[in-house]
């Protein structure tokens, strides 16, 4: 990639509001995953884990509302029945069980989800259609005697606002999930009724309780139906939750039985005089606007789900294919080679390099190649780079000073200037091993290659960052180039270390200079002048990598935003760089760098929403797959294995920068601005290299 120049590219403008957008998107995408994740909360039955004891003074009826005194509570008279349906409504028995009512002509109460009713409002306003009364059973069938106080106000409101919205009504009752008979209500219960009245909701209980969600069977819900002695009675059954065929054919012979018995049916609405009244247009208004944005998260879980999905499919493939591709790259048999003693021309474009200038140079004139002429090009340096050069007085090593024009220019100003038809390109940070030149230049024994990436190392790998770096290079860059070696369509030969075949540069148009990558722009326009691209992975060079966090964003926002240049420019390429270069790069180093931090939000979600088990044996089973490709790289490149220990932090940490830069790049692309060319400060680190051996063990 590009080294530091002073900047040709002047920036119109800096895009910065797109960072708020950005996250307000992610704020939004978290928001609707975690009400969606809240809404699919529900459950069904009216049984209670765990025993509970009864409260010290039970209530004596099932009506339960607030009374100065406390609660006062209420029965319905003899021979009067009020059939009550928790848990609903359920697009599959919801509509059977009115089958029935209508059937027989029989009214009955709803105790609704609210969660369910913003999946259906068309059922909700069926039941309110056909004389039914809707009411309250919480948003997501939450046990209220157990929730906090904020969370029992959030499950009423949550649910009268979603039935304000599907049917324009108010909900005035309000039954606890969990809950049966008035004896059986408990101090928690009390707090939790308390609470509901307070807001001026009716509390309704049972005097019958079918426990039909166990499914014991239609006589025994039956019979548990039936009053005693021809009292009334407000009769709990269920129309979802789960399996509820059994309370549909129950409730087939239960009314009949009762009709035969002279019970009345009624509403608990009209029982109490409560009419549900008309709900305000505000009220329509923010019900409907709630059951959007549950729709809107549920849209966006099965979105993100897809897109999780094919992401780590994506993910899984690609690290498959890559050490497949590095495998065969690594063993397959290579034709004997004619050795390739040819003069050789570096190049090194220089702009305040004094750190590490000297080691430069030092390593480049110190190798086993025979012939070797380097031509520094000092592009207006202001720090003494092209004196460190000149005082070394080394035989073959030149020094041409020219005005600041940028990298591309000050490195065909040294392709002018070279006497060789074999040239290699070097970064002013970078030290090269002795073999590095000859093993460079070797692929152009076969004449149809017309350029070769060499093998880029980092060499201020002691910190985190720098390890971290070190890990990319060597698992994503490395890897990839094997892969492109094997596939033929090389995209990017890097600037700390490739070489070109004189013939191939001019037939490619010489360096470009008008995007931030000229390194993936030329060797794209080299493979499109007809010329193959090999990589010497036995090449090594070692390279200064950037050792702050903003160094690194500065340096990998160039990369993204010149490399978009470069796709761009080349979108038209057919051949092998067209058909597979250019779609490998848009999916894995645009579109799917673009999607991750969604997806990242979708894994923040399903920490608090999915199951944790699964959660976690996804994650590691990924981060092991990862380990075992990053290890086989290392191996592969003659690196220890020890910064393996870091590759956890790098996938929390060092991932989420890189993914945020795509994005910035993106959007710098999109929004047709001007990146300056921001320089990083060099530190030595590569310089360092240098009076201590730098061939490390044989890259196989």
């Amino acid at each position: 990639m590009p080294a530091g120049h002073r900047p040709r590219h002047v920036a119109r403008r800096d895009p910065r509001a797109h960072w708020v957008l950005f996250a307000l998107g992610l704020v939004v995408l978290l928001a609707g995953l975690a009400f969606h994740g809240y809404a699919q909360g529900g459950g069904g039955g009216s049984g209670r884990p765990g025993a509970s004891a009864p409260a010290a003074a039970p209530l004596s009826g099932p009506f339960v509302r607030a009374d100065p005194r406390g609660l006062a509570t209420r029965s319905l008279p003899a021979r009067t029945v009020a059939l009550t349906f928790d848990d609903g409504p359920d697009p599959t028995w919801t509509p059977q069980v009115l089958d029935v009512l209508r059937r027989h002509d029989v009214p009955a109460t709803f105790f609704v989800v609210g969660s369910k009713v913003n999946a259906d409002p068309a059922l909700t306003r069926r039941i309110v259609a056909e004389g039914h009364d809707v009411a309250s059973h919480t948003f997501t069938h939450a046990d209220l005697s157990a929730a906090a106080t904020w969370r029992r106000h959030l499950e009423l409101s949550l649910t009268r606002t979603a039935i304000a919205g599907a049917t324009g009504l108010q909900a005035p009752l309000f039954r606890p999930p969990f809950s049966s008979g008035p004896g059986d209500v408990t101090a928690a219960d009390l707090s939790a009724l308390r609470d509901a009245t307070d807001q001026g909701q009716i509390a309704v209980l049972a005097d019958l309780d079918t426990n039909d969600w166990r499914r014991p069977g239609v006589d025994a819900i039956a019979r548990a139906a039936m009053p005693a002695g021809g009292a009334g009675a407000v009769i709990l059954l269920h129309d979802g939750g789960g399996d509820r065929s059994q309370t549909v054919a129950a409730l087939d012979r239960l009314i009949p039985d009762l009709q035969r018995q002279g019970y009345r049916f009624t509403t608990v609405s009209a029982a109490l005089g409560v009419p549900a009244p008309s709900a305000s247009n505000g009220d329509r208004l923010s019900g409907i606007a709630l059951r959007w944005f549950q729709s809107l998260g549920a849209g966006l879980s099965t979105l993100m789900t897809w897109l999780l999905a094919v992401a780590l499919v994506l993910g899984a493939g690609r690290l498959a294919f890559q050490v497949g591709c590095a495998w065969w790259h690594a063993r397959r048999r290579r034709p004997p080679s004619r050795g390739v003693w040819a003069p050789v021309s570096v190049i090194v474009p220089a702009f305040n390099e004094a750190a590490n200038i000297r080691a430069t140079v030092l390593s480049l004139v110190g190798g086993d190649h025979p012939s070797v002429e380097v031509i520094v090009v000092d592009d207006g340096s202001s720090d003494g780079t092209a004196d460190i050069v000149e005082r070394l007085g080394l035989p073959g090593v030149r020094v041409v000073r020219q005005r600041n024009a940028g990298k591309p220019a000050a490195l065909n100003t040294g392709i002018a200037y070279a006497r060789s038809d074999l040239l290699v390109l070097v970064d002013g940070d970078t030290v090269f091993e002795r073999e590095t030149i000859h093993r460079l230049v070797q692929p152009f024994a076969d004449p149809r290659v017309g350029a070769v990436s060499g093998n880029a190392k980092v060499a201020n790998r002691g910190r985190l960052l720098g390890r971290w770096q070190h890990l990319e290079y060597v698992i994503g860059f490395n890897l990839d180039r094997r892969m492109y070696a094997v596939l033929r369509c090389m995209p990017t030969i890097p600037g700390a270390v490739g070489a070109f075949r004189r013939a191939a540069l001019l037939s490619a148009g010489g360096v470009p200079g008008d995007t931030l990558a000229e390194d993936t722009d030329l060797t794209m326009a080299v493979h499109r002048a007809g010329w193959e691209v090999a990589y010497a992975e036995r090449a090594i060079a070692w390279t200064e990598a950037p050792e702050t966090l903003s160094q690194l964003w500065r340096q990998r926002y160039r990369w993204g935003y010149g490399t978009m240049q470069a796709m761009w420019k080349h979108r038209s390429a057919g051949g092998r760089l067209g058909r597979r270069a250019l779609p490998y790069l848009a999916v894995f180093q645009v579109l799917l760098p673009l999607a991750a931090p969604a997806v990242d939000v979708f894994a923040v979600y399903g920490l608090f929403f999915l199951p944790a088990s699964q959660l976690a044996a996804g994650w590691l089973l990924l981060l092991l797959l990862q380990a075992a490709t990053a290890a086989y790289a290392l191996r592969l490149d003659g690196e220890s294995l020890r910064p393996l220990w870091s590759l956890p932090f790098q996938q929390i940490v060092y991932r989420q920068i890189m993914y945020l830069v795509v994005v910035q790049a993106a959007v710098t692309a999109l929004l047709g601005s001007r990146l300056r060319w921001h320089r990083m400060t060099r530190t030595g680190a590569a310089a360092a290299l240098v009076g201590e051996p730098v061939t490390r063990r044989p890259v196989p």
